[in-house]
């Protein structure tokens, strides 16, 4: 019985960290930057302007990561690309910035 507690709860353990999902994550660290968005404006981007969120222990999460908040802080008016960046140390604590860029 011990042996079946130990190889399901490895199993469950398997399952939750995942192999492959849309958006690397590791499960000591993570840190990354990914494209989000981009946009048919063309020519060269002049600004930007980043929104930030914070998580604590994966229980308390706060900030305002929104499009609209990365264009306000930027000056931006015109979209060129949307980028997300993401840190995150064992699930502890974590940043997540949305980084605008455009005109």
């Amino acid at each position: 019985m011990k042996r079946f507690c130990f190889v399901f709860a490895l199993g469950v353990v398997c399952m939750i960290m995942g192999c492959a999902t849309m958006i690397p994550m590791g499960g000591l660290y993570t840190g990354t930057k990914l494209p989000f968005m981009a946009t048919s404006n063309s020519g060269v981007s002049s600004k930007t302007g980043e929104a930030q969120c914070i998580s604590v222990l994966g229980l308390v999460a706060v900030g305002d990561c929104s499009i609209e908040a990365a264009k306000k802080n930027g000056g931006i008016t015109k979209v060129n690309t949307v980028d997300w960046d993401a840190k995150n140390i064992l699930g502890i604590y974590g940043t997540y910035k949305v980084i605008v860029s455009g005109e």
